[in-house]
């Protein structure tokens, strides 16, 4: 006696990431491409907060600049999609690349803030 397979659908769960949410995909089980899964507006979604980081640290100016930095966004996306295996591998990836750049970022907000230097009477 034979049971039956059902085509169970498990999700996946998301590397977390404090700035990041990740549209859920279902697990590739016929041997596919993990690629096809992802939907081009996520790839969009990584681009644009690339952009938001490299905002902070490049110093930009006009519409000119603005192209500029797309690009380099596009590029840096690409290769972390190209490199990776997986949709998690990809999150991975990705996540650990912005976090260096954003702790850069709230550490240099924190160091410019003014100090209260007069302290207590």
């Amino acid at each position: 006696m034979t049971l039956p397979i059902r085509n169970a659908r498990v999700s996946v769960q998301p590397f977390s990431h404090p700035n990041l949410s990740w549209p859920r995909a279902e697990p590739v089980m016929d041997g596919g491409d993990w690629r096809t899964q992802l939907p081009p507006y996520a790839r969009q979604r990584i681009v644009n907060k690339i952009m938001d980081a490299l905002k902070r640290h490049l110093p930009i100016s006009g519409s000119e600049g603005l192209h500029e930095l797309r690009k380099i966004a596009k590029r840096f996306e690409e290769k972390l999609y190209s490199a990776a295996t997986s949709q998690s591998d990809y999150r991975r990836k990705v996540s650990l690349k912005l976090l260096p750049m954003e702790t850069k970022s709230c550490n240099a907000a924190t160091n410019s803030l003014p100090s209260n230097s007069a302290g207590p009477n």
